[in-house]
């Protein structure tokens, strides 16, 4: 990832430009709320007591509060537990995704295709997927997808706008 990037993660306008639906948040930290492995989803010992709801709403307060491994296990659950509610799905791979586990956000992300099909909201957030990647010519073209399904989409245009200054900046 170029440095320009990860300056806008690190001053957050790249997560609250591109997340800003329920899903926002960048973490300054670089590591998960539970330790240094930043790679692991929390184990929780109680998480059977929790319903699909209350599932979300603590994952929902942990991805806000950047505890991304937390979020995960929470969000997994709701998964589980609801299956057909594509919340659980979207906040699964974005949390997968934060913690750099793009092989698990890329099968929750072809489950939620599957789900959903291609929507604005899936193809911004498989282009964040991709910028987290520092892959940033298929990071365009998801944006480019969510752009043409809701062209006054603000989130996406602002992501285009963004990926294409940190594009050019890293040229110049």
């Amino acid at each position: 990832m170029n440095r320009r990037i990860g300056s806008l993660f690190r001053h957050g306008l790249l997560a609250a430009a591109i997340v800003a639906l329920p899903l926002s948040g960048c973490s300054s930290a670089g590591m998960s709320a539970f330790g240094s492995n930043k790679l692991a989803v929390a184990e929780i010992s109680n998480i059977e007591t929790y319903t699909a709801e209350g599932a979300l709403t603590e994952a929902r307060a942990h991805f806000r509060n950047d505890n991304f491994g937390y979020s995960a296990a929470f969000y997994k659950r709701a998964v589980e537990l609801a299956p057909t509610k594509a919340e659980g799905y979207v906040g699964l791979s974005a949390s997968y995704d934060r913690l750099g586990r793009f092989d698990l956000s890329d099968r929750v992300y072809a489950s939620l295709y599957q789900m959903t099909g291609g929507t604005a909201q899936y193809y911004n957030n498989v282009g964040y997927s991709y910028l987290l990647r520092g892959s940033l010519s298929e990071a365009l073209k998801s944006f480019r997808k969510a752009q043409k399904l809701e062209p006054d989409n603000l989130v996406v245009a602002n992501n285009i706008q963004i990926l294409q200054r940190a594009a050019a900046d890293s040229r110049a």
